[in-house]
Formats: structure tokens, sequence, C-alpha cells
């Protein structure tokens, strides 16, 4: 235990530093960004009927004047102490937006990468042990044209099909429209986030699939599965106690490294959909310059993954005991 809380514990000061390094990047790449705030949420025309008074004021609310390091030590203060700042655009505190915004897409998110995986692992065993065969072709050809599909094209595709023609599901948004918060019921939630999250479980599950087709494709060609093929055991007995444990440490890293790949696509599969998360979050940030709002949301979402990744490191040690043995001859040699 003890050294699984130190592995821990340095991969959390990794964390702390990546996301100074995220926030750090963010901040310049919006401090070289030739939108102009003004010109941006208040409009040309607007700011030509105002005066030099009320100018000065705006450029003062959106921080145009202050020196770019004094704003982001100012934010990195605050941060510090536990506060993420007020969003320029909706003028309430960055957490609040966040917490809304992360509750939606965390059930869209959620619920493409179990799905991605889960499809994902089962068509590459389907392929593997029918390798050469109709279905193993037929998988493979699926992948490789959906792996080359943009994921908003896809989603508006599904758009057209499911809502516009057919209209089984709703057209958008992540509730139904018009409806008050306390009338929305967890069933109109799932409703609406079925072809988001089908679109990016879709995109997202032919890594998935190729990888473990070809695991498992290296592990039905080893010296021990011959040897089982010899003792009269079954493929599917095969397939469970070789084939699957074999490839489960590079599918948990693929699975988890899929955090940051779900994350990138949701942000144009929510605005294809008009769907009110995290990712739609950060455009409208950045394209309205609103930087606490888009710092907080980088940090968010490169928390998110990190999260993801460090989780997979420890779920190593679990799957594989000899992770485990090595780990623990380690630790030893270091106390001696």
């Amino acid at each position: 235990m003890a050294h699984r809380l130190g592995f821990a514990g340095k991969k959390l000061l990794c964390m702390v530093l990546l996301l100074l390094g995220v926030s750090l990047a963010a901040f310049l790449l919006m401090s070289a960004s030739p939108l102009d705030p003004l010109q941006t949420n208040v409009g040309q025309a607007a700011l030509g009927t105002m005066s030099q008074e009320q100018i000065a004021q705006l450029e003062d609310y959106w921080g145009v004047n202050d020196p770019p390091l004094e704003r982001y030590l100012g934010w990195l203060t605050d941060v510090l102490h536990g506060d993420l700042g007020t969003s320029l655009l909706y003028r309430v505190p960055v957490t609040q937006v966040l917490a809304e915004r992360l509750k939606n897409s965390l059930w869209l998110m959620a619920a493409a990468w179990v799905l991605s995986g889960a499809l994902g692992l089962l068509l590459g065993t389907v392929a593997a042990a029918c390798r050469g065969r109709w279905p193993d072709r037929l998988i493979r050809g699926w992948c490789l044209l959906i792996s080359s599909t943009p994921t908003f094209w896809l989603a508006i595709l599904l758009l057209m099909v499911f809502s516009v023609w057919l209209g089984w599901l709703p057209i958008g948004l992540s509730v139904p429209i018009g409806a008050e918060t306390s009338a929305v019921t967890l069933a109109d939630r799932l409703r609406h986030a079925i072809l988001p999250a089908l679109t990016l479980s879709v995109t997202g599950l032919a890594n998935m699939t190729l990888h473990t087709r070809e695991k498992l494709c290296d592990v039905l060609e080893s010296d021990y599965v011959l040897f089982a093929r010899a003792r009269g055991e079954s493929t599917l007995s095969i397939l469970w106690r070789h084939g699957l444990r074999n490839m489960a440490l590079p599918a948990i890293t693929l699975q988890f490294g899929s955090i940051s790949e779900i994350f990138g696509g949701s942000v144009l599969v929510e605005q294809v959909f008009s769907y009110q998360g995290l990712g739609q979050c950060a455009v409208t940030a950045g394209l309205g310059s609103d930087l606490p709002l888009l710092l907080g949301v980088t940090v968010v979402s490169a928390a998110l993954v990190f999260g993801g990744n460090l989780v997979a490191d420890l779920l190593y040690g679990v799957v594989d005991p000899k992770i485990r043995a090595r780990v623990r001859a380690h630790s030893r040699k270091g106390g001696a």
C-alpha cells in the first residue's frame, strides 16, 4: 500500500505541474489572439455611440489595459485560494458555470466512453477469432471507414436521419426546449444525449477495435495457445483464459487514453447538437474572449484527462500480478 501511495503522490505532483503549464499555454494563446473583446462582445456600431468614459470602463472590465503577466499572476493567486474567478460573459462565478456544463458533459462522455470501449472490445475479439474470413474483413473495412469520417459530418448525418427525417429523437439541446429546470427528468436528459453519445462512441471505437484485433491475433499465434488447442480447449475458453488476459494492459492504456479524444470530439459534437456541455462552453469562452472561463475549462479538462491516465496506471497493478511483484521488489530495495 505504501508504494501505491508514493506512486500516486508523484503522479499528483506531475498533475499540478501539468495543469500549471496547460493554463499558462492557454493564457498565452488567448493573449496572442487577434480578437478584440470589445468589438467581439459589444460590436463596432455600439462602440461608436459610446463615450470615452464608457469605453474605458469596458476596457477595465475586460482587462484590456492590464499587463498579461499581471493578469495571469492575479488569476493564479485566486486559484490558489480556491477561486477560479468570475465569467466575463455570464457574470457568475466560473465554478458555477463549470458545474452546470460539466454535469451535462459527463453524461455524454461517460456514455460514449463505455460504449466505445465495450463495442470495440467485442468487435475486435470477433474479428480476431474470425481472422481472414468475412466477419473480419467486414469489421476492418467498417473501422477504416469510420476512422476516416469527420466527427461533425457523422453528427450532421445522424441528426438528419433520426431527428429530421424520422423524428424519433430531439433535434438538439441537452434538455427540452422551454422546460423549467425542475421539470426536466432523467429520461429527458438521456433522450437528448442519445445522438451525441452515439456519435462520439461510433467515431471512438475504431481504434479500440483494430487494436484489440491485432493484439488478439498475436496472442492466438503464440505457442501457449497452440498448446491449449492441442489439449482440446475450445475457442471461447482460449479467448477468455488467454486472449483477454494478455491484451488487458494495452486495452486499459488505450481506453483511458481515449478520454482526451472523446473530449476533443465533444467540442464539435456539442456544437452540431447545440448541447450545453463543456465543449461548447470552451468554444463560447474562446470566441468571446472570456479568459477566466476559458482557463477554468482548460484546467478541468486537463485534470479529467490526467485523472484517466492515473487510473489506468493504478489498474496495471490490479490486472497484472507481475507488475505488483516488480513494484514490491523495487520498494524493498529502496527501503534496504
